[in-house]
């Protein structure tokens, strides 16, 4: 997520969505940019509204995962998180289908739950069969939820199946929870050779990636246990010889989010918000290496206590070309000959790029993207949190699979009233944009 204290901090003019999702299918588009900028593409639906205020529940969309319904693949769902707000499921014309509370405050000045990423798991064995279960990051309570996906249960298609006594993932007490370095990024991971399952979690103002191993517990519930903990870089060797490291407030490591693993090879993708996208085991053995790095690297900056905000230096030419930070919503774009792309946001200037799956082509860049408005009622995405990607028939709505992409700036507006939600984009039109 963007902070105000980073040196790229812009004023932004906030606004708000209609209340309804735009059911009415516009014409879908994708065309080449103007000279020196990406290929667009346009969405075909978004979700309604969520509002970052009391009226609207504290409800912030964040990240979304899409998970395939094999037997009826055009009744298939997205599930994205809200933050504050809990859960979210929809169907693929965006329209709501049930609505998750996130957890209470374990006491009165404790901090409440705070769903902030969610991935899929197919297939986990339970005590009571396999299942396919949705997992979310809680930062508010640093534990995992699990939750059950049923698509025909009456009640709504996700149910809790998490262990009460589930530990939390970084902190020791409940005052350290409070502090917020907690659960943040998430990823999930099958390891092929063993079944094993695994969730790969990032700590909130710190370095840190931990790999839990996900366990069935009594009742059908699930649990998980820390099997090991990486911490990437805080501060970076310049090819000058000097050492830097990314302004930010007093006390607050350069941090992870967006994550996601390659199940062909068990190779997780970690984006460093300032620093640029890693590559490393999905089990955390090994050197990591970065792959990209955002523009702004190697950038000084200086905090100022007053405006809580970073003032940057003269740029040394160190950094990438692609990305701009934050870099957040790694997603795996796979095709089935092996081939695809890994997807990256931008936030810094609202695009999407894409990297070479093959290890072979070393992650090469392949270009990039940007999600437009459809209609004066359907806008496009900026500064994206989260994506997700599935390269598979969805029906007769997306017969060539589905990108859906947060949106942290939903438009047209209701004055200042922070608005976001999640648009749906053909993939087939990303594909074409990408192929050109």
């Amino acid at each position: 997520m963007t902070r105000p204290t980073t040196a790229r901090s812009l004023v932004l003019v906030v606004t708000t969505a209609l209340a309804a999702a735009a059911l009415a299918v516009p014409a879908q588009a994708h065309h080449r940019g103007s000279a020196g900028s990406p290929p667009v593409v346009t969405p075909r639906a978004e979700t309604p509204v969520l509002h970052d205020d009391d009226a609207g529940g504290d409800a912030d969309a964040d990240d979304p995962a899409i998970w395939r319904n094999a037997a009826a693949p055009g009744r298939s769902l997205v599930i994205a998180t809200a933050k504050e707000g809990g859960l979210r499921v929809y169907d693929l014309d965006a329209r709501p289908v049930q609505s998750i509370a996130a957890p209470p405050a374990a006491g009165p000045d404790d901090a409440p739950g705070r769903f902030n990423n969610v991935d899929l798991v197919q297939g986990l064995r339970l005590s009571t069969g396999r299942a396919d279960l949705a997992v979310t990051s809680d930062r508010g309570h640093d534990r995992l939820r699990f939750y059950r996906i049923d698509r025909d249960r009456p009640g709504g298609p996700l149910t809790d199946v998490t262990d009460p006594a589930a530990p939390a993932v970084f902190s020791r007490d409940q005052a350290e929870v409070n502090d917020q370095r907690t659960a943040y990024g998430l990823a999930t991971w099958t390891d092929p050779a063993s079944g094993t399952s695994f969730a790969l979690v990032s700590r909130r103002e710190r370095t840190s990636i931990t790999l839990l191993e996900l366990l069935p517990a009594a009742g059908g519930k699930v649990t998980y246990r820390t099997v090991r903990t990486l911490d990437l870089p805080a501060t970076f060797r310049l090819p000058d010889g000097t050492s830097w490291a990314p302004c930010g407030e007093p006390g607050e490591l350069p941090q992870v989010e967006g994550m996601v693993v390659d199940p062909a090879n068990g190779t997780l993708y970690a984006g460093q918000e300032d620093i640029g996208i890693w590559r490393l085991r999905a089990d955390l053995t090994g050197t990591p290496r970065l792959v990209d790095k955002v523009r702004e690297y190697g950038v000084p900056g200086v905090y100022d206590e007053e405006t809580e905000e970073c003032t940057p230096g003269a740029d040394p030419g160190f950094g990438g070309t692609r990305i701009s930070s934050d870099v957040e919503g790694l997603t795996l774009l796979t095709e089935s000959d092996g081939d695809g792309y890994l997807l990256a946001s931008s936030q810094g200037d609202n695009t999407f790029a894409a990297y070479d799956r093959e290890f072979a082509d070393h992650n090469e860049y392949e270009g990039g993207f940007r999600v437009a408005p459809a209609s004066a009622v359907l806008d496009g995405s900026e500064e994206c949190d989260g994506a997700a990607a599935l390269n598979a028939p969805l029906g007769a709505k997306y017969p060539h699979g589905l990108l859906v992409v947060q949106d942290g700036h939903d438009a047209p507006g209701d004055g200042d009233r922070p608005a976001t939600n999640f648009k749906f984009v053909d993939l087939g039109l990303v594909l074409t944009a990408l192929d050109d």
